[in-house]
């Protein structure tokens, strides 16, 4: 009998540290984010914290963190405790610069928990060039070699990754042309000084509707709901699909058992209509995932971007 109740208390004495794993939060949340308030990563950051907030009733708190590509918020977020208290709005860009050689952490220093958007891009011209699809974009880069210029908005960017690879798909060769920004870019572009942006549809399908520049073609499996009329690059024979991506992220050696409870509540964030509504007003989709599979994701973006960042010979310092 004594035996028995030295082995039940010391199990009650195992269970202990479960039990203070089940207590958190203990405090309010904090969800940093790399860029900008009232942007593309920062609205669905506050979307996600609002619907946080109401389920685990502590305040979350969004915490724009900017500089760097993103590379301020995610040393803060992994200079904190990794005690599920400190989270990061992680985006590909977090994926990208865990390659740079003079960032001090490996993408195994980032722990997924869940994807919260998938973005695809669209390939927009002036209208002063005369070229209505892929095909005779591809035509006029042959006939004039270097003479036709892409804008982006930074090393390893989206922008600046799929025109590398539309190059590389189609055998031509453009001008490269960076900026701080993309409205500068679509200026450029109307004008006629640049002649290629792949960007984001919240910022080039109203002006393509608008009849200031062409939309050619989206990055997409299939056409997108949000841009039917405008065909994906695989109908027009190339094969060419990319994204961009979000998620929320803590940092390596956060307790799993906050992992799997944070993946459940973003997921349900993700599927809420307030949110869905928001993120797919910008052309994006409202997507969830396992821990696991974003996991995967940030492997595949490593894998896929890298091979474009080593090919192009692309700075990320």
């Amino acid at each position: 009998m004594m035996m028995r109740g030295i082995a039940t208390a010391l199990a009650l004495l195992c269970g202990l540290p479960a039990a203070a794993q089940e207590a958190w939060p203990t405090r309010p949340l904090r969800l940093v984010v790399g860029f900008p308030a009232g942007g593309p990563t920062d609205i669905p950051a506050r979307i996600i914290a609002e619907q946080l907030r109401g389920q685990l009733g502590q305040p979350v708190v969004v915490e724009n963190r900017t500089g760097a590509g993103g590379r301020i918020a995610l040393d803060h977020v992994l200079s904190q405790p990794r005690d599920g208290h400190t989270l990061l709005l992680c985006t590909y860009i977090d994926a990208l610069n865990s390659m740079s050689a003079s960032r001090p952490y490996a993408l195994g220093d980032i722990v997924p928990i869940s994807q919260i958007t998938r973005a695809y891009y669209a390939l927009v011209v002036p209208n002063s060039l005369p070229a209505t699809n892929v095909a005779e974009f591809v035509a006029l880069a042959k006939v004039r070699p270097e003479a036709l210029a892409f804008g982006h908005v930074g090393p390893a960017s989206m922008p600046n990754l799929v025109a590398r690879m539309f190059e590389g798909a189609a055998g031509v060769t453009m001008v490269e042309v960076p900026y701080r920004g993309t409205p500068p870019v679509l200026q450029d572009l109307i004008a006629g000084r640049l002649q290629l942006f792949v960007g984001p549809l919240v910022n080039t399908m109203p002006l393509a509707r608008a009849g200031e520049v062409r939309a050619i073609g989206v990055t997409s499996p299939q056409r997108l709901t949000v841009a039917p009329e405008v065909p994906t690059l695989a109908e027009q024979g190339m094969n060419l699909v990319a994204f961009g991506w979000l998620g929320v992220c803590g940092g390596a050696g956060t307790p799993q058992a906050v992992v799997r409870r944070m993946n459940e509540l973003v997921s349900a964030a993700v599927a809420s209509p307030e949110y869905r509504t928001a993120v797919e007003g910008t052309g994006a989709s409202a997507v969830s995932s396992t821990p696991e599979g974003l996991g995967q994701l940030m492997q595949d973006t490593v894998e896929q971007y890298g091979a474009v960042i080593r090919r192009f010979s692309i700075q990320m310092d």
